[in-house]
């Protein structure tokens, strides 16, 4: 398999791992949005949501808890921002949460697609029961 992140798992690509267990490894992003931003990665290559089981699902968010107090009293951030991505976004085809501890002066964008959005009770009556 030609996986970035299975290479990086079987320790062919290097990383800053910063947590691993035998589920999951969490190593720094190399393109970071901000001082500290991280990805935890299952160690089975897994593709997307819909082919993790809940009992990895779950773990990786007791994980993210941990990192989180971890990045408040090593790196002092004030947030803490967990994106992750399926089909259409996915530019790597390994589930993976990007884990980015948010900072007041981080100039993170959180721009939003007006020209394109339909109003909230549109969007309702196409997803309600």
């Amino acid at each position: 398999m030609d996986c970035l992140f299975c290479k990086i798992i079987k320790g062919d690509i290097p990383s800053k791992t910063v947590y691993e267990d035998e589920l999951v490894k969490v190593f720094l992003d190399i393109n970071p949005s901000t001082n500290g931003d991280m990805l935890v990665v299952p160690k089975k290559h897994i593709e997307n949501i819909y082919d993790l089981d809940d009992k990895l699902l779950l773990h990786i968010h007791k994980v993210i808890k941990e990192l989180y107090d971890l990045l408040r009293e090593k790196l002092s951030c004030e947030g803490l921002t967990i994106v992750q991505n399926n089909g259409h976004g996915q530019e790597i085809k390994h589930y993976h949460v990007h884990v980015t501890p948010r900072y007041s002066n981080d100039k993170l964008s959180t721009n939003k697609n007006t020209d394109i959005l339909v109003s909230i009770d549109d969007v309702f009556e196409q997803i309600k029961d």
